[in-house]
């Protein structure tokens, strides 16, 4: 009995990670508003009726999605971050280098922000995906504050410098930098962000 429970529960979840990242997929691609849940569910290979049996309309789909899409890059980040092999400061650093070098080795580079696009489309509309959306800023910030007051504890950057309003502001002009790349398509923005972010974090 307890062996057809298992199984039966991983048939659920295997399902409802299909559908997210099917759906995630189309809603990167055309928004929140051209994604339909019949074109969800087609790409998923399941019937348009498993939908609302894991979600109950598109908008709490939206709030799983921008979870089931970040939550793994988070996790990501935070092991970037407090990994033991190098200081705090050049932890940072390496992680929007390498950033930067994974755009660089593309053709034409492009960012397909999932909660940008989702968030000017529905933030103003639908509180749930503002919370959702805030939530998951809120922890990426967290994640890098973390790293910088560690830095600044180590000497690396100023001591008069608020770790958690520098996480903030490094984060923002990161989208900034991110959008301004897929406006000029070239790299540029985001090699003048590397540039400005090593001048940010000095003593």
């Amino acid at each position: 009995m307890t062996g057809r429970i298992v199984a039966s529960m991983n048939t659920i979840q295997d399902k409802r990670a299909r559908i997210l990242a099917a759906g995630t997929e189309v809603m990167l691609l055309k928004g929140y508003s051209g994604t339909g849940v019949q074109e969800i569910t087609q790409g998923a290979g399941v019937p348009k009726g498993s939908f609302y049996h894991y979600f109950e309309s598109k908008e709490d789909f939206a709030i799983q999605a921008l979870h089931f899409y970040y939550t793994p890059r988070l996790e990501r980040f935070a092991a970037a971050l407090r990994a033991a092999d190098a200081a705090p400061r050049e932890r940072v650093l390496r992680f929007y280098r390498d950033l930067v070098g994974y755009f660089a080795n593309q053709q034409e580079p492009t960012h397909q922000c999932f909660i940008g696009s989702l968030c000017h489309e529905k933030a103003d509309e639908s509180q749930p995906i503002g919370y959702a959306a805030r939530a998951i800023l809120k922890r990426s910030s967290a994640v890098l504050a973390e790293c910088l007051q560690a830095a600044q504890e180590q000497g690396e950057i100023a001591a008069d410098q608020d770790p958690t309003e520098l996480a903030a502001f490094i984060g923002a002009a990161w989208e900034g930098a991110l959008l301004r790349m897929k406006v000029d398509r070239q790299v540029g923005p985001l090699r003048t962000f590397i540039t400005q972010l090593e001048r940010l974090l000095r003593r």
